[in-house]
């Protein structure tokens, strides 16, 4: 390959897809009171339904940055052999991350002068930042530069739509995404909301959905609304422990629409300590987010 490419663990793409694309994955961490746990080690499957158990039975876990160490570490193992690197950061509207990795690739700018380090913002998050990825690297391996694949990914940022919703509302009030009141108000009816991530990279609640099917259908509503040629495109769909519902999002896209394929996981402990068990999400391409 002409260049590395680098994410972070909160892309949630799939360990044959991680292979596939040779893609380095920095990992993230949470944290409950008495331990901290890595969200990604590669080799190694993450006890996704451990973690969700976890903040089902209450356990509140604390999520951080991007480690600056680890970062350091990553980026100069690729320098040190002589690559450029791309590293793909999750959306900087919704954690530090990318702001981490921006600081030492200025610092190790200086140190291999003779290379390109380029640090992009996706403003994306899980598998949306995923898709931004995957996109990346198919173009890495069709042989463009990274340059070419940089002018690809800017130029597309905007069509990476992101839709999802939630099973309890606790975790969006605890993050601040909704208010007390319309968490108690809407676990009382049954409001489900409907959220997409913005140009931004920011969540915004767009719409207020009765019952869990009806907030599922929206997803795939507002993809057949705006999806770009679903024929040729890999759609994916994450979830927090929740396989039914993430099947069930899954064929009805297919019942509506020809779409290449559809690629299912696990949304990460990191994004999952604030959305929650039971999110579902769905990420394509679209005329705009």
């Amino acid at each position: 390959m002409s260049f590395a490419l680098l994410t972070d663990s909160c892309c949630n793409l799939t360990d044959e897809q991680i292979d596939r694309l040779d893609l380095t994955v920095l990992s993230m961490t949470v944290r409950n009171k008495t331990e901290e746990y890595i969200s990604y080690v590669k080799g190694q499957p993450t006890d996704n339904k451990k973690f969700y158990k976890m903040l089902r039975v209450g356990d509140v876990l604390v999520t951080a940055a991007l480690n600056a160490e680890t970062c350091r570490n990553a980026f100069e193992k690729v320098l040190a052999r002589g690559e450029d690197l791309l590293y793909i950061a999750f959306s900087s509207a919704l954690s530090g991350t990318c702001n981490v990795a921006q600081m030492m690739a200025e610092e190790l700018k200086v140190k291999y002068p003779g290379r390109r380090i380029i640090v992009l913002d996706s403003r994306c998050a899980s598998m949306g930042e995923g898709l931004f990825v995957y996109h990346a690297g198919l173009l890495r391996q069709e042989g463009k530069s990274i340059d070419e694949v940089v002018t690809w990914l800017l130029e597309h940022r905007g069509n990476l739509c992101h839709w999802f919703t939630v099973e309890d509302l606790h975790f969006l009030k605890r993050g601040g995404r909704v208010s007390a009141a319309t968490a108690i108000v809407g676990t009382a009816l049954g409001i489900k909301p409907v959220l997409h991530v913005d140009d931004e990279g920011r969540l915004i609640n767009v719409e207020k959905a009765r019952g869990r099917k009806k907030s599922l259908l929206s997803l795939v509503d507002h993809m057949e609304q705006t999806v770009i040629r679903p024929e040729e495109q890999v759609v994916f769909v994450a979830h927090g422990d929740s396989e039914e519902d993430a099947e069930f999002v899954m064929q009805e896209v297919r019942r509506r629409m020809q779409v290449k394929d559809i690629v299912v996981n696990y949304i990460d402990p990191v994004i999952g300590a604030h959305s929650g068990p039971g999110t579902v999400a769905l990420f394509f391409l679209g005329t705009q987010r």
